[in-house]
């Protein structure tokens, strides 16, 4: 559903846009480019990659956070910074902090991924870890600031950061000119914020399409009432886009310039993740394949050349493990079945030696004698198996019916 509305005033202009870009310049990477004709075929258009999780600190934060605090008073820089993050923007405010000589102390969830609160203290920020979604985070950093005098860095709700962010679509303008849809995932706002106006500034007919997680999913209901709404308890895999609220600055901003926000589901989120590591070889995470998740979700609904942009790249690999296991569950990698078998000696060998014709790799089994449900001469066989996708799957069934065997579930 679209909910693009003029709105009278917002806080930016290209030209901001643009002197961030200058000032980014040497800091920041010009992130690659890269085209991918799997999703390409599926579009009927080409599909380039804008590789943000192959920036500086391994997402896009860099360069809002940079540009803010670049802009600070030198009796702020004094008294220190101070940002609340599940990880990127933890990270880019750190890097940025060190590289322009100011302290930093960022607030991080208590589950945030281990590996980005590895990274924000190697850049020398302090780090502080408190509640469990970003807004409680956000809360404790203000507070903070309150108490100190530190200067607050808001993940997205600022001019500066947003201005800094939307260098990554005046990037796409110039690395592919011939554009015609721009997919962004959302949280809070700023880098779609960013990113629709620096590309419609320039180029009205592009469609700019902000993707957020169905759990996360603030910005139908806010564009929906016209003003921020806040909703309870988000809840995605995709840490990087989990707010609960949107910011009022770029929530101003996406009125104007953004023509459409699509929300995906959990699914489609690691089958993307998934698709980007086998497919493309980048190492993503969720937030970062939104934009991935919704062409595969609805791959005819956007004209092409289409560029999907990866906003990171930071993610646990523990996590990693679990999302590519959901992925390949959901792309049909995985089967699971129980069958009801004979009880005697040789068995699970026949079994097994079925699912050896049709090529399934069995990963689990499990072996139940002494279910009450079971009849005298019966035994419950629970198959974990690894599959090549939903047909296979279909012919490993049909061979195991074919044997005589009862698959129950």
């Amino acid at each position: 559903m679209s909910f693009r509305t003029p709105h009278p005033l917002h806080p930016l202009i290209l030209d901001d846009v643009r002197g961030a870009q200058k000032m980014l310049s040497g800091v920041a990477r010009v992130t690659a480019m890269e085209g991918s004709r799997y999703l390409s075929s599926l579009v009927g258009a080409p599909v380039h990659f804008k590789c943000e999780n192959l920036q500086r600190t391994g997402s896009f934060k860099l360069r809002g956070a940079y540009v803010r605090i670049s802009g600070l008073r030198p009796e702020q820089r004094a008294a220190g910074v101070v940002a609340a993050s599940a990880g990127n923007h933890a990270q880019g405010v750190a890097l940025a902090s060190a590289l322009l000589g100011v302290h930093a102390t960022v607030f991080m969830p208590v589950g945030a991924p281990l590996p980005k609160v590895a990274a924000t203290r190697e850049y020398g920020a302090d780090v502080r870890l408190h509640g469990h979604v970003v807004d409680e985070t956000l809360a404790a950093a203000e507070q903070y600031a309150a108490e100190t005098g530190a200067v607050f860095i808001h993940p997205f709700d600022h001019p500066d950061i947003i201005a800094g962010q939307g260098t990554v679509g005046l990037e796409i303008l110039e690395q592919c000119p011939e554009v015609r849809t721009i997919l962004v995932g959302v949280g809070g706002g700023g880098l779609v914020a960013g990113v629709g106006l620096a590309v419609k500034s320039v180029r009205p007919d592009v469609k700019v399409i902000g993707v957020q997680a169905e759990g996360a999913a603030a910005y139908p209901p806010s564009l929906a009432a016209g003003h921020p709404v806040a909703i309870d308890a988000p809840v995605t895999m995709a840490d990087g886009i989990k707010v609960g609220r949107p910011g009022d600055v770029p929530f101003a901003i996406i009125q104007e310039y953004v023509d459409e926000i699509r929300t995906v589901s959990e699914d489609a989120l690691s089958t993307a993740l998934l698709l980007c590591l086998e497919r493309a070889k980048l190492v993503v995470e969720p937030a970062g394949a939104s934009p991935v998740a919704a062409l595969l979700s609805d791959p005819k609904a956007f004209q092409g050349p289409v560029v999907a942009v990866l906003s990171g790249g930071n993610v646990d690999p523990l996590l990693m493990q679990r999302i590519l296991r959901h992925g390949m569950a959901a792309g049909g990698r995985y089967l699971s079945l129980r069958l009801r078998v004979t009880d005697r000696p040789g068995a699970l060998a026949t079994l097994l030696a079925v699912l050896t014709v049709v090529d399934a790799n069995v990963l689990d089994v499990s072996h139940v004698r002494t279910d009450p449900r079971l009849g005298l001469t019966e035994a419950e066989v629970e198959l974990h198996l690894e599959t090549k996708g939903p047909e296979h799957c279909e012919e490993v069934a049909t061979a195991l019916r074919e044997a005589g065997y009862t698959v129950i579930g």
